[in-house]
């Protein structure tokens, strides 16, 4: 794979945090306690995940798409000693979206904890620390041609853009949800300002079937929406009218983030879900012809999501 390193042009560099930060919670499905600590990591690592309960096998993870083994709930990576870590599309989304290029992310078990239900606290953790640079230039994945996947009525495609821009339509039976769509350029710190507070959200009746199927068992009124009909039986109500398509959003973002690199492309869902945009992924990787690895000069960098990102930015809802 060739890197294309603009002529005349300073490179900018690579970021992680400057401390680690650590949080506190369960784990979405298992109810169990869940503890996670971001820590600070090299140039070129990447963000990797490590499982710090597991001593006799190899406990790292690393964040990538060809790791991932699908399912329809959240997503999950499992490594070659079928180490695994769950629910990560929040963390993930927070990394990305705050321009965090690489991290060593660990969890005491095997899920990542739910917390609020969105990124938000994840953001505030990262940005209260802050990030510092490091030594190697920034590498982004550029879109040139147009890749699509589709499951029944779902689709999802990525197209060539000159920032990453995301765009999603969902459509639920539920009144208290029905036809959402929207669009945002992940540029310039919009994803902590738009997206990083929305919640994931169900419908009472698909908890009610993850339950007696024991999932879900650390879902609350207080860490996810939850709809039944027209009702949002949440306390407070929604943060936006729109959080459901939001959040379909900031879960495509973390999703995307397992690419490696911050995307160059326009990203489209259509009642897409964590599968299909990894489905996504896996298209575009085996088409060596649908994409370039660029080194990002100045220009380039400030199109990436988390460019420019302060603490101000961050939703005082959440």
């Amino acid at each position: 794979m060739n890197v294309l390193v603009p002529w005349g042009a300073l490179a900018v560099l690579q970021r992680t945090i400057t401390y680690p930060v650590t949080f506190e919670g369960v784990g979405l499905h298992s109810g169990e306690p869940a503890n996670l600590t971001i820590h600070p990591a090299p140039a070129g690592t990447g963000i990797v995940f490590r499982r710090v309960d597991i001593t006799d096998c190899e406990n790292e993870i690393p964040a990538l798409w060809d790791l991932v083994e699908q399912s329809p709930l959240c997503t999950r990576l499992v490594n070659a000693d079928s180490v695994s870590i769950s629910t990560v599309e929040h963390v993930m989304a927070a990394l990305v979206g705050c321009g965090v290029h690489n991290a060593v992310v660990d969890v005491d078990g095997p899920e990542v904890p739910i917390l609020d239900g969105s990124a938000a606290p994840f953001v505030r953790g990262i940005l209260a620390n802050g990030l510092r640079q490091l030594a190697d230039p920034v590498r982004a994945l550029r879109v040139l041609r147009p890749v699509e996947v589709r499951r029944g009525s779902a689709w999802a495609r990525l197209t060539p853009n000159d920032t990453l821009r995301i765009k999603f339509d969902i459509d639920f039976e539920d009144a208290a949800i029905g036809v959402q769509s929207k669009i945002l350029n992940m540029s310039n710190g919009s994803f902590v300002r738009e997206l990083s507070n929305s919640r994931t959200f169900c419908r009472k009746a698909d908890v009610d079937h993850m339950r007696a199927n024991g999932l879900a068992l650390g879902g609350t009124l207080e860490n996810a929406v939850v709809v039944d009909g027209e009702k949002v039986l949440s306390p407070g109500g929604l943060r936006h009218a729109d959080e459901a398509v939001r959040h379909k959003m900031l879960d495509a973002l973390g999703d995307l983030g397992l690419a490696g690199l911050p995307i160059l492309g326009h990203y489209h869902g259509f009642r897409a879900g964590h599968a299909l945009t990894n489905t996504l992924l896996r298209a575009l990787f085996a088409d060596k012809s649908a994409f370039e690895v660029v080194e990002c000069d100045a220009e380039t960098a400030a199109r990436l999501p988390g460019a420019g990102v302060h603490w101000g930015e961050i939703p005082q809802v959440a």
